[in-house]
């Protein structure tokens, strides 16, 4: 066997006792430690205090009466404060650095009994980061009061977890449980997509820094977004709201006071303070979707709140605090925005640290099987019905579903969409071969352009009598705007295109309100348009 050396501290009430016969019918771990007829000390590093040097003697006497062949090698070890961690770690490393460690010729073990919690602590970190090449060394007095001059019991913590199977189990169910949280319980078959979804889970427990969720409308970005806020929440690393905006209906004159909020009486309308977004996502998560959307004023407001955790209100002489954690989605290559001056480099710089580029569902057909089933469970969620499809009914929408006929353009929210239609069009909760026969009809329709042409557009959304009384003209105008409002996924994003050209003429815009009126020219609204996508 090779020597051993134990390290460790003086205690300096552990070890205390009165100078008389009768300290050894005290239980002293530094003492007891050598008196273990399995566990023979070579030679002892006893880490103390100048204070406590009249101590470090006397238990180096007692040491050598119970056993001889102990060298006690007595270190001087002062701090200003044993309880500040930053000054015990340190002069510990330092320590740990100077000592001629011989691993090959001598084992080592830390006792971790005596000395302050933080001394305690740092050794497991020191130890654990092969610092100190040894292993944890943990003593406990007898069990019985009348044994309290007795050795008591040693053990001997092994920090190579590899070592134990059920613990390496354990570790590897709970990463696999928050990976899988993070797809909504989904399991997904896209190797690339589990790989990064992987890492994803990393990031998000061990890193505060702003994410970038890149990937085409309907990827999932909202909701993996919501799903990492979820996942740090269980984890208790934060306490805050998760605070959802897409930036894309922040425009003009109205961003700046949602975003950071505004003083009462800072503008016509502001009739009482407002907190503002980044204030509500205080000690939580900001999730800014479509951040490429915003204008370059309000994007160098929001990198001064990233790395300062302050901004200044409209209307405010008093900047406030936002202590956020931020998660921005995109559709856009922000690299090419910042070619084109339309992002702040600095800005991309700052979000680009972690960058997550999500695929669209045309390149994981290999998870829509699994989707179909999650799905209909949120149908069955949302509307209190539960739905399935036959065997037959089933295969075939497959079929069609990963064939390369199938475009899905609108990613997930197709998908989504398409499974709410089969589900609600089946009363019975049975979804059968005609209704897949007549969905994926439909879906052919709709991506192959046939649906641009009026007549199949209004007749849609429009009776007979109602199509008998359009002229031509707002025949092609109204089915060219229903368009459009598929298209998009909001009425303010719709009213952006139909009016962007006249929209650069004018001081002010609502193009919201501007197609709001125009479909109700034809008793239409934008909820009927829009669930029709």
């Amino acid at each position: 066997m090779k020597p051993l050396t134990v390290i460790g501290f003086l205690g300096s009430t552990l070890d205390a006792s009165k100078f008389g016969p009768s300290r050894w019918n005290k239980w002293r771990p530094t003492v007891a430690l050598t008196m273990h007829e399995d566990l023979r000390v070579d030679r002892l590093v006893l880490l103390h205090g100048t204070a406590h040097r009249r101590l470090a003697e006397h238990v180096a006497e007692d040491i050598a009466s119970v056993s001889p062949e102990t060298q006690v090698d007595m270190r001087v070890l002062d701090f200003r404060d044993p309880w500040d961690f930053e000054e015990v770690y340190g002069k510990l490393l330092d320590f740990a650095r100077a000592e001629p460690f011989d691993p090959d010729e001598q084992d080592y073990l830390l006792h971790i009994t005596t000395g302050t919690h933080v001394a305690q602590i740092c050794l497991f970190l020191l130890t654990e980061a092969r610092y100190l090449p040894g292993r944890l060394l943990q003593t406990q007095p007898a069990k019985r009061a009348e044994d309290g001059g007795a050795p008591g019991r040693w053990s001997i913590i092994d920090l190579d977890l590899s070592r134990y199977d059920s613990i390496a189990t354990r570790f590897a169910v709970a990463s696999a449980e928050s990976t899988s949280f993070l797809k909504s319980g989904i399991d997904t078959r896209n190797a690339a997509f589990n790989r990064m979804i992987d890492e994803i889970e990393q990031v998000a427990l061990r890193s505060r820094a702003p994410v970038l969720l890149m990937g085409p409308t309907g990827a999932g970005k909202s909701q993996l977004a919501r799903r990492i806020y979820e996942l740090k929440k269980a984890k208790h690393q934060i306490a805050g709201s998760f605070v959802e905006v897409n930036c894309a209906t922040l425009k003009g004159d109205s961003a700046m006071p949602a975003l950071f909020g505004h003083r009462k009486g800072a503008f016509t309308g502001a009739v009482a303070d407002r907190p503002g977004l980044l204030r509500s996502a205080d000690k939580g998560m900001l999730f800014l979707d479509e951040i490429g959307e915003l204008g370059l004023d309000e994007q160098a407001m929001i990198l001064r709140a990233i790395e300062d955790k302050r901004f200044l209100p409209v209307g405010a002489d008093k900047e406030v605090a936002s202590d956020f954690q931020l998660i921005a989605g995109t559709n856009r290559d922000l690299g090419e925005a910042v070619a084109a001056g339309a992002f702040r480099d600095d800005l991309y710089a700052r979000l680009n640290l972690w960058t997550f580029r999500l695929p669209g569902l045309a390149d994981r057909r290999e998870d829509i099987e699994p989707n179909l089933d999650y799905e209909l469970d949120r149908f069955a969620e949302r509307e209190g019905d539960q739905a399935s499809f036959n065997k037959e009914a089933r295969q075939r929408y497959l079929t069609f579903a990963i064939s390369g006929e199938a475009s899905w353009p609108g990613n997930f929210r197709d998908l989504a969409a398409s499974i709410t239609r089969m589900a609600t069009l089946s009363p019975k909760g049975r979804i059968d071969v005609d209704c897949v026969d007549k969905e994926i009809e439909r879906l052919r329709r709709l991506w192959s352009g046939q649906a641009d042409n009026a007549a199949d557009i209004l007749s849609e959304i429009l009776s007979d009598e109602q199509m008998a009384e359009l002229d031509l003209f707002d025949r092609v105008q109204l089915a060219e705007t229903i368009r459009i409002c598929r298209a998009s996924r909001s009425l303010s994003q719709a009213g952006r295109t139909l009016f962007n050209a006249s929209r650069m003429r004018r001081s002010s815009s609502n193009d919201a309100d501007r197609l709001r009126k125009y479909l109700a020219r034809f008793d239409l609204e934008w909820s009927v348009v829009n669930d029709l996508m």
